[in-house]
């Protein structure tokens, strides 16, 4: 899949995404393009060497996968417990798809979920009386 496909997938996943350039300070991050999902990433890469797409992945998948499929290996400058790298140019369609649609749930799940819960506990603060 090329820079800009993978582009316009990554945007159809929701009228909640976002996509910035937020590393434009640092010389070695100038170019990285990252999705967002309720504020936080989900998937990011480099325009200038589009090589290795970063994704969340549930830690229990992310060995086998790698056993399964040469494009996935280690993400970009973060941590391999939690994130996956996937090759564009190596990775069927259907799998990079499939790997950020996953990527997008986790983190949309994680932080609507801690969202939801910030405002329950909002909820149950009864503010006191004065006398």
């Amino acid at each position: 899949m090329n820079i800009e496909d993978y582009r316009e997938y990554c945007l159809s996943l929701g009228n909640d995404i976002e996509e910035k350039l937020p590393f434009q300070k640092f010389k070695s991050g100038e170019g990285v393009l990252v999705f967002y999902v309720s504020g936080h990433m989900f998937s990011f890469f480099d325009c200038n060497d589009f090589s290795v797409i970063s994704l969340k992945c549930q830690p229990e998948r992310i060995d086998d996968l790698k056993a399964q499929h040469d494009c996935i290996g280690n993400p970009y400058n973060e941590s391999p417990k939690h994130w996956i790298g996937i090759n564009p140019a190596e990775a069927p369609d259907d799998l990079l798809k499939e790997l950020t649609r996953n990527s997008y749930e986790i983190v949309k799940a994680k932080y609507r979920k801690a969202a939801k819960s910030q405002s329950e506990n909002k909820k149950k603060c009864v503010p006191l009386q004065p006398e």
